[in-house]
């Protein structure tokens, strides 16, 4: 299974060989790891990386339910489904981004942001989608008070507690990509933040067992990146539809709204009404007004650096459109008017006569 083509082979152990074939290297892991779940010796080892850990069954009336808390275990989990996810990156890089690259001609620069923008706009549209579906199933949003009623949510769902493990899987996944992908060094600090970015607020969600709310901001916030990739895909392929900017800008200023109403609507205002008030690690209840007040503040200062990220970003292209717009009258300034030149033959039904009275010989015209 080779998933990149490749014109030459690279020596064993090489650090070419490695970048080059790391995926196929993975999938061996994960095969192994598979193979595992066949004999009985290997079975319970092999389910600690596939399923997630520490499952409780209860009997509400609907019947027999299964929900699951946290636990060091997880982190096994979390390295089966990096695995997978590096597994995922190749694919769409091979089968999806490279033919379309091929296409288009981009430079090089450009390459490399298609590439990005291609693989967060795969993994943002399948988290936004999982996301919404948990949010209706859950019934979070039609009932906003059930964000911060009953704390603790120490007990989740499986397919709660699924998404935030690949959720950590994903980003974490990225830190390696950017030495496979070799991402350039002035790029390397950009990309890094917002890797970071995502690892805390969604590591903070889960072991503080603030899912639910969590749950919310990551489905607005995906879904403004998405915005945002998406138009950057259809302006590398056509310069004209530059137009898409300003339409997601519009919807990331009303995302960062209302990612602030809710998190001090459930944090700043919810979780200090509710009965269950302390610090209790055996019972996973961390509401207290410290914890509450650091998670505001770090929820507020990520909310203004994307704000101000946006305002830069919008004054460079503003910046941009003017040096275009200057550059033009100049150009257009220094070309000298046009003048109709009048030989000394006549006219004679529309058609200009050389001084012999022949028609002059009509130039040809160059293909495209």
């Amino acid at each position: 299974m080779a998933f990149r083509r490749r014109n030459k082979s690279y020596p064993f152990f090489s650090q070419e060989f490695f970048i080059h074939n790391h995926a196929d290297i993975v999938f061996c892991l994960v095969v192994f790891i598979l193979v595992g779940l066949m004999f009985e010796a290997t079975a319970k080892t092999a389910f600690l990386f596939i399923l997630p850990q520490y499952n409780t069954s209860t009997l509400p009336p609907e019947g027999e339910m299964s929900l699951y808390h946290y636990g060091w275990r997880d982190c096994v989990t979390i390295l089966f489904y990096f695995l997978i996810a590096i597994i995922i990156h190749a694919v769409v890089q091979e089968y999806v981004l490279d033919k379309i690259n091929r296409r288009l001609h981009l430079s090089k620069s450009k390459n490399t942001k298609f590439n990005e923008s291609g693989q967060l706009c795969v993994f943002y549209l399948v988290s936004s989608v999982w996301s919404f579906y948990l949010l209706l199933s859950e019934g979070y949003l039609l009932n906003l008070s059930s964000l911060w009623e009953n704390y603790p949510h120490v007990h989740l769902r499986f397919q709660v507690k699924f998404f935030y493990l690949f959720q950590l899987a994903y980003w974490l996944h990225s830190l390696p990509e950017l030495y496979f992908q070799k991402v350039r060094k002035e790029e390397i600090p950009r990309q890094l933040k917002y890797i970071s970015l995502y690892l805390l607020h969604i590591a903070v969600a889960y072991l503080l067992n603030l899912t639910r709310v969590g749950l919310v901001l990551l489905f607005l916030q995906y879904m403004s990146e998405l915005g945002f990739h998406v138009s950057r895909l259809f302006y590398f392929t056509d310069e004209s539809h530059h137009k898409l900017f300003d339409v997601w800008a519009v919807g990331f200023v009303f995302t960062r709204m209302v990612s602030l109403t809710l998190l001090f609507l459930a944090v700043g205002f919810g979780l200090a009404r509710v009965e269950s008030q302390g610090l209790d690690w055996e019972a996973g209840n961390f509401n207290t007004l410290l914890i509450r007040m650091v998670v505001l503040l770090m929820g507020c200062l990520t909310q203004a650096w994307l704000l101000w990220k946006l305002i830069r970003f919008q004054l460079r292209r503003w910046r941009q459109f003017r040096q275009e717009q200057a550059a033009r009258k100049r150009v257009a300034a220094k070309q000298p008017p046009r003048t109709t030149k009048r030989d000394s033959g006549g006219h004679e039904n529309g058609t200009i006569k050389a001084e012999n009275g022949a028609s002059p010989r009509p130039k040809k015209i160059k293909a495209p």
